[in-house]
């Protein structure tokens, strides 16, 4: 099993959602996030006032898939999140060793 965590650009949630799951993809988890990379923040202006932005807003998508659907996966978030523009993300793959469906106790893959 194989876990892909996308930092990914709030506005390209819905398109990468709806890719994944005409892949096949069970289940993900979205979670909103801060952070910075290369685009090192962003100054924005509030009631006159210059104020530096550190943290820019984005969404983590995580989620765990067998490993032959994996290469797929990351393809597809890929050319959905893509914008060709500065602070588009990250894509993570890390090896899953098991799974357990905390209803039923299936493990492994059946767990997904």
């Amino acid at each position: 099993m194989i876990k892909i965590e996308a930092i990914i650009k709030p506005f390209r949630l819905n398109e990468v959602q709806e890719a994944l799951l005409a892949l096949g993809v069970q289940g993900m988890t979205v979670t909103e996030v801060k952070g910075f990379g290369r685009q090192k923040g962003h100054v924005e202006f509030y009631r006159g006032a210059e104020y530096q932005v550190n943290f820019v807003p984005k969404i983590m998508l995580t989620v765990v898939v067998p490993d032959t659907l994996a290469d797929q996966v990351v393809e597809t978030v890929q050319k959905t999140a893509y914008t060709g523009k500065i602070g588009d993300g990250k894509i993570f793959v890390s090896r899953i060793e098991n799974a357990m469906r905390i209803r039923t106790k299936e493990t492994g893959p059946e767990a997904l």
